[in-house]
């Protein structure tokens, strides 16, 4: 079975109180992080019929900051799917409701995997893709994964010597203090 995105794509608002916010006034990282993983769930829990977890959060990165009384908005679709997981984008926006004036505060993606009643992974169903910006955001979700096996795969092998990295490191604000062992 083949799903378009737009069956499962979600968006929700929700005013940004003085109870949202940290110590500097601004909302609350953590704050916004619930919501993504809410939206998240919920839009993989359409789009795969079945209660969904998440698997890792990549690429989370905040623009800019949400003020109080702000109308954040946040919009997830499916950008990818594998044989159990799919991986969600989503997209922040604050509105300062009284200006109309809009920023885009965050994007991130979600990776969920599938749950059977029997709390097993299970089968999602494919995607159909019908424009550019889907085909896009599918091939980033690709050499995302691609990326990060290649870097796991580099750093975790058996064969890792940090004394390959040692010269690469002077270009950085570190300074190395390895016992003589």
């Amino acid at each position: 079975m083949y799903k378009t995105i737009d069956s499962s794509r979600i968006s929700i608002s929700q005013l940004m109180l003085p109870s949202h916010s940290n110590f500097s006034g601004k909302i609350h990282g953590g704050f916004i992080l619930n919501l993504m993983d809410q939206i998240a769930f919920a839009c993989a829990s359409k789009h795969s019929g079945m209660y969904c977890v998440t698997a890792s959060v990549d690429t989370v990165d905040f623009i800019n900051p949400i003020e109080v009384g702000e109308l954040v908005t946040m919009k997830a679709s499916v950008n990818y799917v594998g044989k159990t997981s799919m991986v969600i984008g989503i997209r922040v926006e604050s509105e300062h409701i009284q200006t109309g004036k809009k920023k885009h505060c965050n994007s991130s993606y979600f990776t969920m995997v599938a749950k059977n009643e029997n709390g097993k992974s299970s089968e999602v169903p494919g995607l159909i893709i019908n424009d550019k910006t889907e085909v896009l955001r599918f091939l980033k979700a690709i050499k995302r994964e691609t990326t990060k096996k290649m870097r796991q795969k580099e750093f975790d092998h058996i064969d890792f010597s940090i004394k390959n990295y040692l010269e690469e490191l002077k270009n950085y604000r570190v300074k190395i203090e390895l016992p003589n062992k």
